[in-house]
């Protein structure tokens, strides 16, 4: 299996639809935050797939951009009879420490437990969530837009190793 680092204009679009598809129920309604909610959650899971540089969720980040460039190239084709092939400038969070990864799986993990316990409609939303986040880190605008998320990661997992050796408690 391949996987891609690079976004295309397809890829764009099929991000581009889902993000739509799930934000028009909340703009349409009563725009409560918490219709949100689960979307949200999807979209920080896969931020923080992203900060991964391998590894199962790294791999998992990439390989989104293969299937939404794969599914957007196609869509935009039969929709306008254009392809929509150019590539995007790319971009990926870099810095993640050990201590840091720590902080993603557990969070990565902790979506997916509310993902499992989630009605039907927020599972879709948390995997939306978790396609659109996915996708569009692939690109140089949003990935400079989190880039101080690696740095939050590795801080938070620092305050965890800390106070787990007892440092400066006794």
């Amino acid at each position: 299996m391949t996987a891609t680092t690079t976004l295309t204009l397809g890829g764009l679009l099929a991000a581009l639809l889902v993000l739509a598809a799930n934000l028009y129920p909340w703009w349409t309604g009563n725009r409560e935050v918490k219709q949100l909610a689960a979307f949200g959650k999807g979209f920080g899971a896969a931020a923080c797939a992203a900060a991964c540089p391998g590894g199962i969720l790294g791999w998992a980040h990439s390989r989104s951009g293969t299937v939404a460039n794969g599914a957007g190239e196609r869509t935009g084709s039969a929709a306008t009879g254009t392809a929509p092939t150019g590539g995007l400038t790319s971009g990926q969070l870099v810095g993640l420490g050990s201590t840091g990864a720590v902080i993603a799986v557990l969070a990565v993990f902790l979506v997916f437990l509310s993902y499992k316990a989630a009605g039907k409609k927020d599972k879709r939303r948390i995997v939306g969530g978790a396609f659109v986040g996915s996708t569009l880190l692939l690109t140089a605008g949003v990935a400079g837009a989190l880039a101080w998320l690696p740095g939050a990661l590795n801080a938070a997992g620092d305050a965890v190793k800390t106070a787990v050796e007892g440092a400066g408690i006794l």
